[in-house]
């Protein structure tokens, strides 16, 4: 999804939060300003219900949830509130939430031109803030590619990059799959 900002006065968190039960799109939320979140292609939103089917028939029977692009996490009690493509939570505190999810074990962004520069860039940076993120996850809409960062020792975090013929692990989670799943029916445009 892309988000575009908005330029009401700057809000407080409580604000934000009374604010956008009215609004009738969805709107992140950084450091006092509002972002909109507008619409994503048919392929974004293939790929994320191609992950979301099989991880909610693994996760519900651990006690864990999956969430897709419609419920925000809180990065902290002050700022900021994104809306992750996918969110999984194994939390005790996250699994009746209705507001946010304050515990994600792991995120996925699912990647197109406009929003690329931005999940890996300010997202990506709040993100490896939250204590209870082990694996943040980019998936290219455009072409099959995926990359995994993984919490390692301390501050340390683990790259992995995956292509057409490979398996992809989500340790954090015990799910292992092929590629290509993510792609099922998926139209991506080829080069000419």
């Amino acid at each position: 999804m892309i988000a575009i900002p908005q330029q009401p006065a700057k809000m407080s968190i409580e604000e934000y939060l009374a604010w956008e039960l009215d609004q009738d799109i969805r709107y992140e939320y950084i450091n006092g300003e509002v972002f909109a979140m507008t619409g994503g292609t048919i392929p974004h939103n293939d790929i994320a219900l191609n992950l979301y089917r099989p991880l909610y028939s693994h996760l519900r029977p651990r006690g864990c949830r999956v969430n897709v692009s419609d419920v925000k996490v809180q990065v902290t009690p002050k700022s900021p509130y994104f809306y992750p493509d996918l969110i999984v939570s194994c939390h005790p505190d996250d699994l009746n939430a209705r507001k946010f999810i304050q515990n994600p074990k792991l995120i996925v962004e699912v990647l197109s031109p406009g929003t690329s520069g931005r999940d890996r860039g300010e997202k990506f940076r709040y993100y490896l803030t939250i204590p209870s993120l082990q694996e943040y996850i980019l998936i290219d809409s455009e072409k099959v590619s995926v990359e995994r960062y993984c919490r390692g020792e301390g501050r340390m975090w683990l790259y992995y990059q995956y292509t057409m013929g490979d398996m992809i692990t989500f340790s954090s989670i015990a799910f292992e799959f092929p590629i290509e799943m993510l792609y099922d029916g998926v139209g991506l445009e080829t080069e000419t």
